[in-house]
């Protein structure tokens, strides 16, 4: 698929059809969000993928799916045949930013102007919502704030931070979210160029 199809193509989906995720499929998507950039290398980007229906059910139920289902939408994170849980080790850059080629002249670590950690996880998340769109299928996120005890339940550790879970499937129709009815800012309003113009 060309990669502007891609990008016309990618929107959260929240439901999914039965059918099966291929597994050459996934593992290209896979291999596809290996290949997001990390601070200096760090590589700290991490992802579980989850196939089970009792623990999809299971991330669901934590999820508090059955009062989302009430409100009248369909029960996508059961529902998606595919989860990947994006992580990430604050740690390993923190590590890695210790080494002597990463350290300032005084051979300390740098002072973090943002956490990278997050910005490397996002860009882990997108890549696996563009593979799979990429491979014919559909993808959503849904934030680990909305997850309470997704830690606990996939046993985690406590030095891997779970940023949220990736749903994957082929799509099936769905409610849209009530958000979209915003519409796209202007390119005007995000867009700045040379200087920032109000």
């Amino acid at each position: 698929m060309e990669f502007q199809e891609v990008l016309a193509r990618r929107r959260m989906v929240r439901n999914y059809l039965a059918e099966a995720v291929d597994d050459e499929a996934l593992e290209r998507i896979i291999a596809a969000a290996r290949k997001a950039p990390s601070a200096g290398f760090s590589q700290g980007q991490s992802m579980l993928v989850v196939r089970s229906e009792s623990t999809r059910r299971a991330i669901a139920q934590l999820a508090g799916e059955d009062e989302y289902v009430a409100d009248g939408f369909d029960p996508w994170i059961s529902g998606a045949p595919v989860h990947v849980v994006v992580c990430v080790s604050e740690e390993a850059y923190h590590d890695r930013y210790r080494e002597a080629d990463k350290t300032d002249p005084e051979g300390s670590e740098i002072e973090w102007p943002i956490p990278y950690w997050w910005v490397d996880a996002g860009a882990t998340m997108m890549l696996l919502l563009l593979a799979a769109v990429d491979e014919g299928l559909a993808a959503g996120f849904l934030g680990v704030h909305s997850v309470p005890g997704l830690r606990e339940l996939l046993s985690i550790p406590e030095a891997v931070t779970p940023i949220g879970v990736v749903t994957i499937g082929h799509p099936a129709p769905d409610r849209r979210s009530g958000s979209l009815q915003r519409g796209w800012k202007s390119a005007a309003a995000v867009v700045h160029r040379e200087k920032w113009q109000p």
